[in-house]
């Protein structure tokens, strides 16, 4: 399973989100289709521009709980302190898309930052 998380500032569009999984994955030399889902911490579940690429992908948005994301943040590479202030994790979207991807998830690289959006990829310890 291949997780894009993400994290973003509020009023961003869909037109933001897609541009920053599609350079997250391109870093990484994959397509879209590599995808089974994306991912998102709890406190941006109501963000429509999340929601709305979900659906433009044809992929499940995982809402990923507090408590699990709190516990993914440990194996998240990047640091912000603005993040840990608001969210209680030092990267929303590496936490997400390691906390979708199952305990065993690694992260294919540090979260790609485009705009007011973060995309990070995950990949789950079964398809490593």
């Amino acid at each position: 399973m291949m997780v894009a998380g993400i994290g973003s500032r509020k009023g961003i569009s869909a037109r933001d989100v897609l541009a920053a999984i599609e350079t997250a994955l391109e870093a990484h030399g994959l397509a879209m289709t590599a995808l089974s889902a994306l991912a998102t911490a709890s406190l941006k579940q109501d963000e429509q521009a999340i929601l709305s690429a979900g659906r433009e992908l044809a992929l499940p948005v995982i809402v990923v709980e507090d408590d699990a994301l709190k516990a993914a943040s440990s194996r998240a590479i990047s640091r912000s302190s603005l993040s840990q202030a608001h969210a209680g994790t030092p990267s929303v979207s590496e936490a997400s898309a390691l906390a979708a991807a199952g305990k065993d998830a690694k992260l294919l690289g540090p979260r790609i930052v485009l705009g007011p959006v973060t995309c990070a990829i995950a990949i789950s310890g079964d398809a490593a």
